[in-house]
């Protein structure tokens, strides 16, 4: 369970968020919307353990995840902006040392399995710094095709730089994770559609200094 309580973020000297509560049991896919500058990414970041809150606290079934740390971090595949693809590696050993580095190594098979569904087949053993920046995105995305057994997922615009087969897929696996009852929390502008069995949406209202957010259910199973 993923829950968030009296969280406030600050950027600077402005308020980007404040008094956020909600709680995110396994199985559900939390939506995180509103207009670009006001804390969506700050508040994966928040998540993840890797930027530090004015106040309030993020806990991981029950406990805060700033004291978990490392135990944390072995249940969460977080994508963000950076996509963490090494220049002098392949595609492949990219990849590969991401899953064994998280604990989830996989077989020669599964990683081909994982770059084809992101389209990167044939792609595998070029230098990862002649690749284009979409092409990297690919290999960041292609991590979730091995971590299912990681319970929490956290994505920041994770359609972006795959065609209609790529966003259809990866759409279709955010939500088989969801529905084996462990939790996706995303950022997307992208309406993709995701078959979820429990929905909740964190809404950025924007507005200047000190904008608040709501969270709104948007389906129960």
């Amino acid at each position: 369970m993923l829950e968030v309580v009296e969280l406030t973020c600050e950027r600077g000297e402005r308020s980007l968020f404040s008094g956020l509560n909600f709680t995110a049991p396994g199985g559900t896919l939390l939506r995180i919307a509103g207009p670009n500058g006001t804390g969506k990414t700050s508040l994966l970041r928040i998540l993840c353990g890797l930027l530090e809150p004015v106040s309030g606290e993020v806990r991981w079934h029950g406990r805060n995840v700033r004291k978990l740390r490392e135990d944390y971090w072995k249940d969460l595949v977080y994508v963000g902006h950076m996509n963490g693809v090494k220049d002098d590696l392949t595609v492949r050993e990219n990849l590969r040392v991401n899953a064994e580095v998280a604990g989830r190594p996989a077989s020669p098979e599964r990683l081909a399995d994982a770059l084809d569904r992101v389209g990167l087949t044939g792609f595998e053993d070029r230098m990862a710094r002649f690749l284009s920046q979409g092409q990297r995105r690919r290999i960041a995305l292609a991590r979730l095709y091995v971590s299912e057994t990681a319970p929490l997922w956290i994505l920041d615009e994770p359609f972006t730089a795959l065609d209609v087969k790529g966003v259809a897929e990866l759409s279709a696996l955010i939500g088989q994770h969801v529905h084996n009852g462990n939790t996706v929390a995303l950022v997307t502008h992208q309406e993709v559609p995701i078959d979820a069995p429990r929905r909740q949406r964190v809404e950025f209202a924007g507005g200047g200094s000190g904008a608040t957010s709501s969270i709104e259910e948007e389906a129960t199973c």
